[in-house]
């Protein structure tokens, strides 16, 4: 069995993964480009961290039986897989925790203002001068766009805090309860204090969040996206933020990814940014419950069976 896992790791995250996988499979890590296009050719599962996999590239793989990837999936072709008797699984709810856990601790820094009063405290500034501004969380309203395992964990963290959760599911199936009150977009987008984005990227929700949904926003509303950057006109929203039409946001992806040294986003006072983050648990080292969930799955195809959390459906 040759697992190619495919992204940019150092030397010590590598040495963690290959020696959490079985002693006899063959665990390839090597960054994009050339030395990838090597190794494609006889895998027959494929980690894609960080490259797109569409027909060319599949059209090499021609042992590949397995694409499974993290918690989103929208660098993967999945219709080419299909095509190809190729089966496409993601990760679901594996990192919910640990993004549920980062989208609170960014709404508290925000409200509770930890970055400057970090840096007032570390400049050795004079506290009889202190001047800042702050809010509790209880009674305010967040909006939660997608109720997957990520949204559902968010809303029941923001209810223990006392606040009021409502939530927008595509899935008509979704409904009320005693935390969330599920209710339509427009109305989210309107009323909420806190407008939080957890749905993946696809067709219908890129650029979801642009000019004409910012101008719906409260003035005083903070935005957060945790999900994909492509489901935010990022342009659209840097503008929102420096007119004042958007309070501040709290964005741990963006449209392009490292986000660049100059982009205007570093400069913005109301905003605060992590570097895709959210989903790691421990850093940067390793994901152990996501690489066990990795390791059931390529068991399951090797052995005939269909993979948990499947994207397609072979013949």
């Amino acid at each position: 069995m040759k697992i190619l896992i495919v992204g940019h790791f150092s030397e010590s995250a590598q040495s963690k993964i290959t020696g959490h996988f079985p002693q006899d499979w063959n665990v390839v890590i090597v960054p994009p480009g050339e030395e990838m296009l090597q190794h494609i050719a006889d895998c027959q599962v494929l980690i894609p961290e960080h490259i797109q996999v569409d027909h060319s590239l599949l059209a090499k793989a021609k042992q590949l039986k397995l694409v499974q990837t993290g918690a989103g999936y929208d660098n993967v072709d999945i219709s080419a897989c299909t095509q190809l008797g190729i089966w496409v699984a993601n990760a679901s709810g594996v990192n919910a925790q640990a993004v549920a856990e980062h989208v609170m601790a960014l709404i508290l820094s925000y409200y509770k203002n930890i970055p400057f009063l970090d840096r007032f405290m570390k400049n050795r500034l004079d506290e009889n001068q202190l001047e800042y501004t702050g809010s509790e969380l209880e009674d305010k309203t967040i909006g939660i766009i997608g109720l997957g395992a990520i949204g559902k964990k968010v809303a029941a963290f923001c209810s223990a805090l006392g606040m009021n959760v409502q939530a927008y599911a595509r899935n008509t199936a979704v409904s009320s309860d005693g935390v969330v009150k599920i209710t339509d977009f427009d109305t989210l987008i309107s009323t909420s204090d806190i407008i939080s984005v957890h749905v993946s990227l696809n067709e219908q929700t890129k650029q979801l969040i642009n000019k004409a949904v910012l101008a719906k926003m409260k003035n005083s509303a903070l935005f957060i996206n945790t999900a994909r950057g492509g489901i935010v006109n990022q342009t659209d929203l840097i503008e929102a933020l420096q007119n004042g039409e958007l309070s501040g946001a709290c964005l741990d992806v963006y449209e392009s990814e490292p986000l660049p040294l100059d982009s205007e986003l570093r400069n913005l006072g109301n905003v605060i940014l992590t570097p895709h983050t959210a989903g790691m648990p421990d850093g940067r080292k390793f994901h152990k419950k996501r690489y066990d969930f990795f390791i059931a799955n390529i068991k399951r195809v090797a052995n005939g069976e269909v993979p948990e959390s499947k994207l397609n459906q072979l013949l």
